[in-house]
């Protein structure tokens, strides 16, 4: 994961260094940077009016060029980003999708239930034509759906009582707006009483409607009781121009914005005394002063910000987030990172995409299931200090050079989706080759294998883990025995309990107690030892197969080779096993086809019971094996009580069968501790 989130972090520095080389390159080629200011008498007419129609001002009634030029000017600065993005917006022939609803529940939840947006809806009466022609309803839409407003067409064919109860009874425009200034409170519904069916006409009536909800100061007394007042809104946005009614964007954005932030529109048209807004620092009009509590700020100073939707919408959601925003944020997050296991995996490209599908998987389950809590905890109530502090540092933090940078970066990346989309796939192209070059350098096989190789050893995998559960947690791909014998494979089908057994862990085994076996001599501990390695020299290498007290071993092997040597499962009887004070008589469970040494305790020699532990049984021979135990051989003690050679009874557990051999007691489940008796006077060792 960390990895991972390096690299994401890489490649969100190249995107940064990336945008600032292109910068660059427009300056260089063209002399003007995305941030300065263009003079509108340069401009030509069609440029003007586009303009103002991406700002949303109407200019139907300005003929002249002189005029349009003024009230571009009278609307805010325009600079040469602005100006590209406006062009690149017209020139842009895209089609904007409108809703046809269904009926009144369709209806009520996408207008009526929104409460922080705008919608346009025409609507067709019975028999009737519609208000608004085809070819003029396209140009509405498009015109419209610059500010955020939606829009859609009832037929009142599809439900006539729902009409009928409306009072529909003819083609009509219905337009929603949110009533109050509180988030998520009534929508009312407006219908277009107008004359002239034209789009300029609409639009008009639909940005004098949005405009009415934003609270206008037309003197400086009335500025002065505003700029000293202090109420439940934290961040204020003043507009401070010399027009009519405020820009389309401007009121679309106090929509989108209900509860969250404030927006005043300011009227100095008829102002002769402008000495109050020299006091609070307002020099020039039009200007965006952007009131919080840490201060004032200039909206437009810095890089993007820009008169339009777009770019003050990125603003103010970066000043002001909701928790859906961060909610999203994190979402695209959290996927860019998962995404870069496609590259950071090497091998098949099947194995690239299984592992991907499982990352996406994992990484969204635990984003969704991490922001459940947050939610909640959120809404108590004793933490809106906490609250008001988030957003102070949400504040600090965006206003700066960096933070303005970051958002022009985002809205350039976010309207040119292929360059966002080509950079990523070079990113993890870069890391693909990185991390495959890495990988050779270590001798991995698995940057070699292709796709059949991987889903060959997949299947060995699931095999292995359906008829071999215990040691299908050990290693992968499992060198299973069904390729040596199928008629295994059809036993196990018929008898399926002999592999459905609960899944349980072998680490156990490394904590049982072992020892060494010893008896009571004449000879020096330099013969036992020659005598011990001379017995184990027939099975060194049976033996490098087994963990000892120095090292693990591979289960698998164990497995395998216990499978391969097992001759059959005697009963157990209670008068065959040789023991040294008759303490433990039991007779073999399994037999064994091979010698673990020649050497065995002489019937003259009493083994050395005081290095047993405590609570096992006194006995010289394992019931494994049918062997006595040799001087110097390892022994491991099950929590019963039984005792046998380290080499058997580990291949035993590890074939997974967890219980004693000869009681049939689980063999990680501790036993009350067996208390010896004590041995009679006349009694000799067997």
């Amino acid at each position: 994961m960390w990895v991972k989130l390096c690299c994401l972090l890489l490649y969100f520095l190249a995107l940064f260094v990336l945008a600032r080389v292109f910068e660059a390159v427009a300056w260089y080629e063209s002399g003007f940077l995305a941030t300065q200011l263009v003079d509108p008498v340069a401009l030509s007419f069609r440029k003007l009016r586009t303009i103002l129609e991406c700002r949303g001002l109407g200019h139907s009634g300005l003929p002249e060029k002189k005029d349009v030029r003024e009230l571009v000017e009278k609307s805010g600065d325009l600079m040469e980003g602005e100006l590209y993005s406006a062009l690149k917006e017209e020139e842009a022939s895209e089609s904007v999708s409108s809703t046809n609803f269904s009926g009144e529940m369709h209806f009520y939840e996408l207008v009526e239930d929104t409460k922080d947006g705008i919608w346009l809806v025409q609507v067709v009466a019975n028999d009737r034509s519609p208000l608004v022609g085809k070819v003029h309803w396209e140009k509405m839409v498009k015109k419209v759906s610059r500010f955020g407003i939606r829009t859609g067409t009832f037929n009142c064919s599809s439900d006539p009582r729902y009409c009928r109860r409306r009072g529909w009874l003819k083609s009509t425009l219905i337009m929603s707006v949110p009533q109050t200034s509180t988030s998520k409170g009534k929508v009312m519904l407006k219908e277009y009483s107008g004359r002239k069916i034209e789009v300029e006409h609409i639009f008009k009536w639909i940005t004098a409607h949005a405009a009415s909800r934003i609270k206008t100061i037309y003197n400086s007394e009335h500025l002065k009781g505003e700029w000293n007042k202090s109420d439940q809104y934290r961040v204020k946005i003043y507009l401070f121009a010399n027009l009519d009614q405020p820009p389309a964007f401007f009121s679309a954005l106090s929509v989108k914005f209900t509860g969250r932030v404030e927006f005043i529109f300011v009227n100095v048209e008829n102002w002769d005394n402008k000495s109050y807004m020299a006091e609070i620092g307002i020099y020039k009009t039009p200007s965006y002063i952007l009131r919080t509590p840490e201060g004032i700020y200039r909206y437009g100073n810095n890089t993007g910000e820009f008169i339009s939707l777009r770019a003050m919408d990125s603003f103010l959601r970066s000043l002001q987030p909701e928790v859906n925003d961060l909610f999203v944020l994190s979402l695209v997050l959290v996927n860019l990172m998962a995404w870069m296991d496609l590259f950071i995996t090497q091998g098949a490209t099947i194995k690239r995409f299984v592992v991907l599908i499982s990352t996406l998987g994992t990484y969204n389950s635990l984003l969704i299931i991490s922001w459940l809590p947050v939610l909640g905890f959120l809404q108590l109530p004793y933490l809106d200090s906490f609250y008001e502090y988030s957003l102070k540092l949400f504040r600090y933090s965006n206003t700066t050079t960096l933070a303005s940078w970051v958002r022009a970066d985002w809205m350039f990346y976010s309207s040119h989706p292929a360059l966002f989309l080509s950079t990523y796939l070079g990113h993890g192209l870069l890391i693909d080759y990185f991390e495959k070059k890495r990988r050779r350098n270590n001798n991995t096989d698995e940057v070699n294998a292709n796709n059949l190789e991987w889903l060959s050893s997949l299947w060995d995998w699931y095999t292995s883990y359906l008829f071999h559960p215990i040691a299908s947690f050990q290693h992968f791909p499992f060198d299973s025995d069904w390729d040596e014998d199928p008629d295994l494979f059809l036993e196990r089908l018929a008898f399926p309990d002999l592999w459905l057994h609960p899944l349980i862990p072998t680490d156990y085994i490394k904590n049982l107690p072992m020892w060494r076996f010893k008896c009571l001599g004449v000879h020096s501990d330099e013969e036992m030892l020659e005598t011990f390695q001379d017995s184990e020299s027939d099975s060194d290498s049976e033996n490098k197969e087994v963990f000892s007290s120095e090292k693990e071993v591979s289960e698998d092997d164990e497995l395998n080779t216990f499978h391969r040597r097992g001759e059959g499962e005697p009963r157990c009887g209670a008068e065959t096993c040789s023991c040294a004070n008759k303490y433990c008589h039991h007779e073999p469970y399994e037999r064994k086809a091979r010698s673990y040494g020649s050497y065995s305790t002489a019937g003259d020699m009493e083994p050395d019971w005081s290095a047993w532990p405590s609570e096992m049984l006194h006995c010289t021979e394992c019931v494994v094996c049918l062997e006595n135990f040799a001087n110097g051989c390892l022994l491991v003690g099950l929590p019963c009580g039984h005792v046998f050679h380290q080499n058997c009874i580990v291949m035993w557990l590890a074939g997974g069968r967890h219980c004693c051999p000869v009681c049939r007691w689980a063999s990680y489940k501790k036993k009350q501790p067996y208390t010896h008796p004590q041995p009679l006077s006349n009694d000799t060792p067997s």
